[in-house]
């Protein structure tokens, strides 16, 4: 046994020293030890209180006990159990407490965040509007006390079940024929319990009246019976369990228990009545008959703090009356938006990153890219960015590859968003390896993802300058069969070159080769805890971390960079969001992001922008919301462990971004805090709801289940501003009850500004969280998403293309619908995709849907499809054309509908192709329908040839066949239009 315990602690021991190692090399130390310090601290203090009171409880009682001999059968049998315990009587008396002790020195030690909070809290300097009390009492102080008042009655009923339990095995207390007979001894122990419990639920009772300002009732916080019947109530409840705690001390003294009995009856009748039935008459009688008049006042509480705690306060509200009819030139003021709209969805692009720039088998990319932007030849341009991580799936088995030889990823991958190739696929602007294009090559950044979301759980690296290098780099070119070598040359893990780290490793992670390997030398490093979220949620416990980390280039190395924030559910009179339910939509459905966690708060800042070296493994947490009472309060906790965001480089602060989750919880609260005025908001007569994705489902239709439509980074220029920003977008639709079928119009465009950059190193823009709201409610003629996807459905024109592309088992998959504040209206852009059969297949942009009001365009790429809507001279700049979904040349781009003055008079504003002439392929004769058997051989042939060149990899010959394809569904479309229009005849 003695060997077993010291296994057993040595093993427990090793892994403690494998964190004081891995946080001392990270320079996060001081987390590490405050927590557990604290923990530990907390754990002694609950254990020796509820220990020692419980013995003392126990103690007490037998010292007391009455010697008297047994009169019935009762009493004979109590005296046999108290012969069979009392050989073991001692240990029970040490060992009950002892037990007792360590399960609420457990319970207790759980919650050293609280208690932090409460010795190091900064006030708000803001007081609630009933009691006047600062914010931070209900933040910091009153969990606080409501811990240590719960923790200590908990110990007062332990100790009070122990007491009796020992009066009785003892004779202290005992039935006679009379009656219940109890010692002096033990009515006066059992009083002075009774007591204190009494105390404390006196001072449970008072610290409730201020609960009463985090009810989540109808509307949050103390309302008008709170304030008139239950926080009177508390005050004389919690006055009359003092006095009657007096009562029970006091005939612990003189012997009389008269009084305090009657006391207890009371309170108890008190509780009764004025916790509950008095409540009730003056919420049936008083506020039901009047609710609003009533509660009036307590709503606008509720309005205001709501708004506040969730940073809602200063949302910029513009009432906007969208036109319905786009008109020619409307697009002109909105050039940066057009030029930026992202063609690219993130979320169907990834098939095609590892297709076309995996290498090896090796190497992966994620399900769902990333959105960021990069400054390219003077210009911000939106980019769809990833980095291609190690496939350990793709490694070959053995303990040496897995954790010595195949160490880390390499490169990143990024295309523009708003842009594609000539044949569909992604223009790539970084790419290849060696890693090239306009970020950067390997002289200017370092390209090797050792911490990435799906790195090996831990990798040994590192070796003395005279060795050969032993992991396996990347490939010496693209098109090479030689892998080059590296040696990591950063200090990213704890040292395992002398044998007792060795040792401690082994054990951590269950390996015998960690141990005996001769690749391990004395120069190695172990890398692990190697996911950014995961790494920074170790270095900052006290935070809530975004389910999404995104890479950026930053100063020459890959960062991640995540966001933190601070919540808390004990803000007065602000109402809960459980954070799972506002962050869930059609993304985290389909297993593209992750939701929050399902806690409850009712205060959320982003505090923390947190970034993770992608090579090295290092953090760096910057206070971003350096006015945070929450974040000030762990700053007095762990004064070294953050920097001021002022320490940011201009290059970081250039691609910091909203947080996604954040907004989905603001725009959660803020599709009925959007209302200000109290009888609209109490009527809940202009409450919103964020749409369906109609892109969630394969026609487009929406149902009550259907997931939410995620929000979406743009850059675009909001109607009331001079300039435009990349932006996170979100539209609303009229509130339906559930169960009912939606009214799928536009009510109001959210758009939360993420540019924080000035240029400067350390100073971020004062734009930056400014939260635009475009207010189009009460006009039922507004097109909503659901009604933009039900218009490109339904539309003649498209629906035969579309079946058209999906001859030959292509499959057409619609791209993310895209809503903008754009031509003095609201536009919905969405990029359609095709995909051919087979294994290698991926999704390529060959069509752009555009639609305005009840107008739809649809044509090869973005400019044609604006034109059609708004006319030949739209006004719009959308890029380069050549590079928008189809060659210059091709075909099947159509010519631009209009004058230049008027709009496109049709639902449909797609103009029909002008025919080719001839008879050969690609011409047309006299007969129509054998035109149109002509033009979709000619598709299917070009389907086939263009399936075996991308089964190939020859995208030459890929390109050559798209093109064919395009001009045979064009002449397949204009033949059928002759064909109809003979049969109309």
């Amino acid at each position: 046994m003695v060997v077993a315990v010291i296994v057993v602690a040595f093993v427990y021991l090793s892994q403690v020293y494998a964190d004081v190692l891995w946080y001392d090399q990270l320079g996060f130390l001081e987390v590490f030890v405050t927590e557990n310090l604290t923990r530990i601290a907390l754990f002694l203090a609950a254990f020796l209180i509820m220990a020692g009171a419980v013995y003392l409880s126990l103690r007490i009682a037998f010292r007391s006990r009455p010697i008297y001999a047994p009169d019935s059968a009762i009493q004979d049998n109590l005296n046999r159990y108290q012969a069979q315990l009392e050989p073991i009587r001692r240990l029970l008396m040490l060992g009950i407490p002892v037990v007792l002790g360590a399960f609420a020195g457990t319970a207790a030690s759980s919650q050293w965040q609280q208690v932090l909070l409460f010795l190091r809290q900064e006030p708000f300097n803001r007081q609630d509007p009933e009691f006047g009390l600062d914010y931070s009492f209900y933040m910091f102080t009153l969990p606080f006390l409501g811990f240590v008042t719960g923790f200590l009655i908990s110990v007062v009923i332990i100790s009070a079940i122990a007491t009796i339990l020992t009066h009785y095995l003892y004779g202290g207390i005992r039935l006679e024929e009379k009656g219940l007979f109890t010692t002096k001894a033990a009515r006066i122990q059992i009083a002075v319990v009774v007591a204190l419990f009494l105390i404390l639920q006196g001072i449970n009772y008072w610290l409730d009246r201020y609960g009463t300002l985090l009810n989540q009732d109808d509307w949050a916080g103390a309302l008008y019976t709170d304030v008139n019947a239950v926080i009177p109530t508390k005050a004389i409840l919690a006055v009359a369990a003092i006095i009657v705690a007096v009562l029970f001390i006091v005939s612990a003294i003189i012997g009389r228990w008269r009084l305090p009995l009657i006391g207890t009856a009371m309170l108890i009748v008190t509780a009764l009545l004025a916790g509950g039935i008095y409540p009730a008459i003056v919420q049936r009688f008083q506020v039901d008959p009047s609710l609003l008049s009533r509660e009036g006042e307590f709503i606008d509480r509720n309005i205001e703090l709501t708004r506040e705690a969730y940073g809602l306060d200063d949302v910029e509200v513009s009432a906007y009356t969208p036109e319905s009819v786009p008109t020619s030139g409307a697009l002109g003021d909105d050039g940066e938006t057009t030029a930026n709209i992202r063609l690219l969805d993130p979320n169907l692009v990834s098939d095609a990153f590892s297709q076309l720039q995996q290498f090896r088998q090796y190497y992966q990319f994620p399900d769902t890219l990333n959105v960021d932007r990069y400054e390219i030849d003077g210009e911000i341009q939106d980019t769809v960015i990833a980095v291609r991580e190690l496939d350990t799936s793709g490694v070959p088995d053995g303990w040496v590859n897995e954790h010595v030889f195949y160490t880390h990823g390499y490169g990143v991958v990024a295309a523009a968003g708003s842009t594609v190739q000539p044949d569909g696929r992604p223009e790539f602007l970084q790419s290849g390896i060696p890693s090239t294009g306009v970020l950067g090559d390997e002289s200017t950044y370092e390209p090797r993802i050792y911490f990435g979301e799906e790195s090996p759980d831990y990798s040994v690296v590192g070796a003395p300058e005279n060795q050969d290098p032993a992991e396996i780099d990347r490939p010496q070119d693209e098109n090479s069969d030689t892998d080059s070598r590296t040696t990591f040359s950063g200090d990213g893990g704890p040292d395992v070159g002398n044998a007792f780290n060795r040792l401690v490793y082994a054990l951590k992670f269950q390996s015998t080769d960690l141990l005996l390997s001769d690749q391990v030398n004395s120069d190695s490093q172990i890398l692990y805890d190697r996911d950014p979220v995961e790494r920074v949620r170790k270095v900052a416990p006290y935070l809530t971390l975004d389910g999404n980390s995104y890479p950026a280039i930053v100063d020459g190395r890959v960062k991640w960079i995540i966001d933190g924030y601070t919540t808390s559910a004990n803000f007065p009179y602000s109402t809960e969001q459980e954070l799972q339910s506002a962050t869930q939509d059609s993304q985290t459905a389909e297993g593209l992001a992750t939701a929050l966690p399902a806690d409850r708060v009712n205060y959320i800042r982003n505090a923390v922008k947190a970034t993770v070296d992608a090579y090295d493994g290092s953090i760096n947490l910057y206070a971003w919301d350096d006015q945070d009472p929450v974040l000030m309060s762990w700053q007095n906790v762990y004064p070294s462990s953050l920097k001021p965001y002022s320490e940011m480089s201009s290059d970081l602060l250039a691609h910091v971004r909203y947080p996604e989750d954040l907004f989905k919880v603001q725009r959660e609260l803020l599709a009925r805090y959007h209302v200000t005025a109290t009888d609209e908001f109490f009527n809940n007569s202009e409450a919103w709801s964020v749409p369906a994705d109609p892109g969630a489902s394969s026609d487009g239709a929406t149902t009550a289940s259907t997931p939410r439509q995620p929000p979406f980074y743009l850059t675009l220029q909001m109607p009331q501003y001079d300039e435009a920003a990349f932006s996170l977008t979100t539209p609303y639709i009229p509130y339906v009850p559930p169960g009912q079928t939606p009214r799928n119009v536009l009510y109001g465009f959210l758009a939360a500004n993420g540019d924080a950059s000035t240029g400067e190193d350390g100073v971020k823009s004062e734009n930056y969280g400014r939260l635009t709201l475009l207010d189009s409610s009460g006009q039922d003629s507004v097109v909503g998403p659901g009604q933009a996807q039900n218009l490109f459905n339904s539309d003649t024109t498209v629906s035969q293309e579309l079946n058209l592309l999906r001859q030959g088992a292509s499959e057409v998959i619609n791209g993310n619908l895209l809503t903008l504040p754009i031509g003095g209206g609201i536009a919905y852009v969405q990029p359609v995709y095709v995909q051919s059969s087979g294994s290698s297949s991926f999704p390529v942009l060959r069509r752009v849907l555009v639609s305005f009001g009840e107008n739809v365009g649809f044509a090869p790429t973005l400019a044609e499809a604006l034109d059609q809507v708004f006319g030949g001279d739209s006004g719009a700049t959308a890029g380069d054309e050549e590079n928008v979904g189809a060659t210059p040349d091709d075909p099947a781009a159509p010519p631009a509908e209009g004058d230049g003055e008027t709009p496109a008079p049709t639902p449909s504003a797609t103009p029909t192709p002008t025919p080719s002439e001839g008879g050969t392929p690609g011409g047309t004769t006299d007969d129509p329908a054998a035109d149109l058997r002509s033009a979709l051989d000619d598709a299917n042939t070009a389907i086939q040839d263009g399936n075996a060149a991308l089964a190939a990899n020859d995208f030459a010959a890929y390109g050559d066949a798209q093109d064919r394809l395009q001009s045979a569904l064009q002449r397949a479309l204009d033949a059928e239009e002759r064909v109809s229009g003979g049969a109309g005849g």
